[in-house]
């Protein structure tokens, strides 16, 4: 069995047999073990938009009631993954090792780190993700940047304007390819 930490109870690992979703309701801070986690704090306070939104709505940078540091120590506990946005600023809060694009590279702490492309997964737009794993050997990714067919902004390192905008849904979405992918990690 494996935990999937900060997920839709109705999402796409609800259909999964294998994985246990732990939603807002069940409060995924309260999970203690011992399955493999595939983690997905949530990232408004953290990604490259966290200063903005603080600005704007006084929702500090990092406050997210320690979901991100419950995600990295049930990783780190009990082997998995978790998954951010790329340039989250949890990875520098944290002391983690920013990862590069086209392979996992590994820290000395002995976890592995990442960064792939979900458009590779078939996510409509470019949504670059960070992936924090502690497993023995993590499998290749799909290291492909293809070009976006839709935008989750209107700004030009999104896509550009001229592409058709996500919807807040749909952009936050996992590409089921992609979920696989984290749950064959998550199993290593």
């Amino acid at each position: 069995m494996i935990a999937a930490l900060f997920v839709d109870a109705n999402g796409i690992y609800s259909d999964c047999d294998d994985v246990d979703p732990w939603d807002v309701r069940r409060d995924a801070r309260n999970f203690h073990g011992f399955d493999p986690v595939i983690a997905h704090p949530p990232c408004s306070v953290w990604c490259q938009l966290a200063p903005l939104n603080q600005a704007r709505y006084g929702r500090l940078i990092g406050e997210d009631s320690g979901c991100f540091r419950h995600a990295l120590e049930s990783v780190r506990r009990f082997g998995g993954v978790l998954e951010h946005p790329a340039k989250s600023l949890a990875w520098e809060a944290f002391g983690l090792l920013k990862p590069v694009a086209g392979g996992w590279q590994r820290p000395f702490d002995g976890s592995w780190v990442c960064e792939v492309n979900q458009g590779a997964y078939g996510h409509l737009a470019r949504k670059a993700t960070w992936l924090y794993a502690c497993v023995r050997d993590p499998p290749a990714m799909r290291w492909a940047d293809p070009p976006p067919t839709a935008t989750v902004s209107y700004l030009t390192n999104h896509g550009g304007g001229s592409l058709p905008r996500l919807t807040r849904k749909q952009a936050s979405s996992t590409p089921i390819a992609f979920r696989d992918e984290l749950i064959r990690v998550a199993k290593r």
